[in-house]
């Protein structure tokens, strides 16, 4: 078997040398933690995995895909995925980019890449996939940044690995990156329903019956297992549904619709919102196949797991949803704080209104104002407050972690 390797020495003046050290999944830690890099040349101490890494074992010095089984997820391509979550990196002062340095191994027909994404305004942007020993543009400067490294194979090939992951704050990048707007941003796509119930998603999620997630065609929004930190509004017919992103697809893994042309990883000639599935359905864009060359068989854009289809949306069939990228732009914010299930979102400010959609574990909901009703106790307390999270929609500050927002 060929392998093909591409190697990038560390630079002098780096900032942080990511000194990897990974565990088994098993015993993985539950937090990553921080690691402050002060503004002179000089290198971290060694780093390890956080929370929602899967399936990357340490085999030397470097990160190497598990032997676990390929997932069964969404994008219906029978692959190993392992995803390493390394520390956040603070450095001495905002950087508008960062030069992202490592070494990976990929034996033909398996892929390796390290992501980064920054801290703006207390939210994490999306992950940008980083080319090697050259600057990769933050969404706004920022002084903390995350890297990933994401290692991809089928079932038959060898495991691909990364070592020797370096970050460096740069003052420019030779390519735009994905602003955050005044509002996230708002498309019509085709929904599916994911179904799989027992299967593997991208993040490692094990799906469960009447589960509460999404998926969506790259992983630039794909959110750690148990994380919500990458969730979508969708809504049909007079109901929302709030879940987290916890999946890769329908039809395809590269294809971040959501995002401009000037960085949109695959299918850059396609109006920004509309995915290449779509296209190829409607218009026979791309011969009318997928990124894999597979015939696209409908134009869906987002997969919904089957609590979410079913029961939050009341759908019975495939429809066309309005789906917002919560990520993308900025607005108030909260995290749905439940050990399992979802949170209902209910009509009026008391727990007897109906119920009109639901908000999934972790998820995070939009909060555009808060008013009095029903005293409820919940994880976040004992409290009156209801937060208004869609018109004519809302779900106790009882049940969701946020902060203070202005009264409707």
């Amino acid at each position: 078997m060929r392998i093909k390797l591409s190697r990038r020495s560390t630079q002098a003046a780096a900032l942080a040398v990511l000194a990897l050290a990974l565990a088994t999944p098993a015993t993985l830690p539950s937090s990553a933690g921080t690691t402050d890099v002060p503004a002179s040349a000089a290198q971290s101490p060694a780093l390890t995995p956080g929370a929602g890494s899967s399936n990357v074992v340490l085999d030397g010095d470097r990160i190497i895909l598990g032997a676990a089984r390929a997932s069964a997820g969404s994008a219906g391509i029978r692959q190993r995925t392992g995803i390493a979550n390394l520390a956040e990196t603070r450095f001495g002062t905002p950087t508008a980019a960062v030069v992202v340095g490592f070494t990976a191994g990929t034996p033909e027909g398996g892929s390796a890449e390290v992501d980064v994404r920054a801290l703006v305004n207390g939210r994490w942007t999306e992950w940008t996939p980083a080319a090697a020993g050259e600057p990769t543009a933050l969404a706004a400067p920022s002084d903390l940044v995350q890297l990933r490294i994401i290692v991809v194979a089928p079932a038959n090939v060898a495991s691909p690995w990364v070592s020797g992951v370096s970050a460096r704050p740069a003052a420019t990048a030779n390519a735009p990156a994905m602003g955050i707007m005044a509002a996230p941003l708002v498309s019509r796509v085709y929904a599916t329903r994911e179904g799989l119930v027992g299967g593997t998603t991208a993040n490692g999620h094990v799906i469960i019956n009447r589960d509460h997630f999404v998926a969506l065609p790259s992983r630039r929004g794909l959110a750690n297992n148990g994380s919500g930190n990458y969730s979508v509004k969708v809504c049909v017919g007079g109901r929302c549904a709030f879940e987290p992103v916890w999946d890769v697809g329908p039809w395809n893994t590269k294809d971040d619709y959501w995002n401009p042309s000037s960085i949109r990883e695959m299918w850059k000639d396609l109006p920004q919102g509309r995915p290449e599935a779509q296209a190829a359905y409607q218009n026979g864009y791309n011969g009318g196949k997928d990124q894999f060359g597979r015939t696209v068989a409908n134009p869906a854009g987002i997969d919904l797991a089957d609590g979410t289809f079913w029961d939050a949306l009341k759908l019975s069939n495939n429809a066309w949803v309005d789906v917002t990228y919560l990520w993308t732009g900025d607005g108030g914010r909260g995290t749905v704080s439940i050990s399992s299930g979802y949170l209902n979102v209910r009509n009026a400010t008391n727990s007897t209104g109906a119920i009109v959609g639901m908000a999934g574990k972790s998820a995070q909901v939009t909060v555009e104002c808060q008013t009095t009703g029903q005293s409820i106790t919940g994880s976040q307390g004992t409290t009156n407050v209801w937060l208004r999270v869609h018109a004519g929609m809302y779900v106790s500050k009882a049940w969701i972690n946020t902060g203070t927002h202005p009264a409707c």
